[in-house]
Formats: structure tokens, C-alpha cells, sequence
């Protein structure tokens, strides 16, 4: 349709074009079609997915909800703000090509270093560590970290000091990892008899670090959430008001604010084609009887 780059840039020479696609603009690959799933595995990350697992033999899985799709985007957004900070330098913009593959085999990198050096291919393999997965309590499951001795001493000491956690055997971090199964299953036993939420408090009141696994539900509810405003209620005119999410970030001399909902099919019609470019109501009526808008 001769909207092309090459094409766009000789109109307006400042213009950045980003274009975002699995493979990227050139390459043997530049056709091939995809979607979030398929790249997630291109990339190479499945492959170490699910990591600490006993069955290394299992088949990949890919990571949770879109989370390719979040990264590239992401990376997109980085590389886009880069050509438009040179192009208000220089006067002349530039086409990003965005290759998914390309920005999720940087999540591998250390796995790619590996084999470059040693030809060793990492996968998903089982090594014991202590507390390396999250722990099922009474109301959920909870993540608690404490590798360093301090730590586990102090969550030691939070127990109530039980027989186990007082192990001789257990307080020295080289000697915890030789124990880890041990230790795993002991802190499960445990875990299992307390509330995930009062533990969580209780360990990071210890500056012991810890999360509890959260569900949509939880998130919603968080008070954490609530106290920096990341949800807003806004009214739409056919789902009614309902919780969005904001920005995940805050800057202190300019507030975020959603204030607006997603607009209707069509809604801006006239303020984009009348009033920004001009044409009249007439113009609208004609497309919309031909199907054009």
C-alpha cells in the first residue's frame, strides 16, 4: 500500500517507524508467522522452563500469561525513545525493527555463554537448594527467601525455635545446601500449619524476605495497591465502573491520572477526520455507507 518506511521517510524525513514482528525485518525468517507462544520457545527461553524441576525430561513450557509479548514491548518502547532522543538531535529519524526472537534470546544470555565457552547445553536441570520453591500454607502459597545465615537464623528463631530449625547442621550456608531436601521438607511441614498471610507480615517485619504467591483476587485487594492508587475506577458507558490498572511507575512533579475509558468503536470519528484533518461530515456519512470507516 506503499506505507512502507522507505516510502514514509521521503514525506516526512524525522519520522521513527517502529515495526515489532517474531523475526525481524530480514533474515530467512522475516515471513514466518507466530504468535506469543511460538516465540516465547524461539527465543530459547522455554527450554529452561520449568526450571528446578525433577523430571528434566519433561517437556518446555512456556512462561506465564503474555509475558513475551510484555517484554518485546517493552524493549520496543526503549530502542523507539532512543531513535526519537537522536532524531530531535540530529533532525532525521529512523526505522526500528524489532525482531521478538532477537529481545528473548537476551533473557537467555548466560545459558548462550555456556555453550559458547564450554559447550555445555543447560536445561532445566534439578540441583538441591534450600527453600528454592514456594511453600503451600494454610490460605495459599508463600515465597520465603533466606539463604544467608542471618536470615535463616532469624526464621529460625521465628518457628519457635523448633528442634529442626535449631540443627547443627543447618546453620552454616554451604552445609544447608547439602541438607536441602531435608530442610525443604521439614520447612513445608511447617509452613503448611501456619496462615500464609500472617507469615508473610511476620517474616517481613524480621527483614526477612518473603511474598505471598498472589491471585488476581489478591491483587485487586492488596493494600499495597490501593495505597499508591495503582487501580482507578473509571465509568464505561457499557461495562459500567470498573477497576483499571495505571502506571506502573510514579513520577513526583507529574501525577498519573486515568481519568478516561477506552473509547467506543468509532467514538473519535469526527475529532480525528473533521476536526484534525479537515474534512466534513459528509465526507463521514459517504465512507460509513461504503464500509470505509
Amino acid at each position: 500500500m506503499g506505507l512502507d518506511y522507505e516510502v514514509l521517510k521521503g514525506v516526512n524525513p524525522r519520522l521513527v517507524m517502529t515495526s515489532i514482528t517474531p523475526f525481524g525485518q530480514i533474515g530467512p525468517y522475516r515471513d514466518y508467522r507466530a504468535y506469543e507462544l511460538n516465540v516465547f520457545h524461539a527465543g530459547g527461553e522455554g527450554y529452561m522452563l520449568p526450571i528446578q524441576s525433577r523430571y528434566p525430561d519433561r517437556e518446555p513450557v512456556k512462561g506465564g500469561g503474555l509475558a513475551a509479548d510484555c517484554i518485546c514491548g517493552l524493549s520496543a518502547s526503549l530502542a523507539t525513545l532512543a531513535a526519537i532522543y537522536r532524531m530531535k538531535m540530529t533532525g532525521f529519524g529512523q526505522h526500528v525493527d524489532v525482531s521478538q526472537q532477537d529481545v528473548l534470546m537476551t533473557l537467555v544470555g548466560l545459558e548462550v555463554a555456556h555453550y559458547t565457552y564450554s559447550g555445555l547445553v543447560r536445561s532445566r536441570h534439578y540441583r538441591p537448594l534450600p527453600l528454592a520453591t514456594p511453600s503451600k500454607s494454610k490460605d495459599g502459597y508463600i515465597m520465603i527467601t533466606a539463604s544467608v545465615d542471618r536470615d535463616w537464623q532469624t526464621f529460625a528463631r521465628l518457628t519457635g525455635n523448633t528442634s529442626w530449625a535449631e540443627d547443627e547442621r543447618y546453620q552454616q550456608r554451604h552445609e544447608r545446601w547439602q541438607y536441602s531436601e531435608e530442610i525443604n521438607e521439614r520447612v513445608a511441614e511447617w509452613v503448611l500449619q501456619q496462615n500464609g498471610n500472617k507469615l508473610f507480615h511476620l517474616l517481613q517485619e524480621n527483614a526477612v524476605s518473603s511474598a505471598p504467591v498472589n491471585t488476581a483476587e489478591d491483587l485487586l485487594s492488596s493494600p499495597q495497591f490501593e495505597f499508591r492508587g495503582f487501580f482507578s475506577g473509571v465509568d464505561h458507558p457499557r461495562a459500567g465502573k470498573l477497576k483499571y490498572p495505571t502506571a506502573p511507575y510514579r513520577f513526583s512533579e507529574n501525577p498519573h491520572y486515568l481519568n478516561s475509558p477506552a473509547p467506543l468503536l468509532g467514538q473519535h470519528n469526527r475529532d480525528v477526520y473533521c476536526d484534525r484533518l479537515g474534512y466534513d461530515s459528509q465526507d463521514l456519512i459517504v465512507w460509513a455507507s461504503n464500509g470505509v470507516i
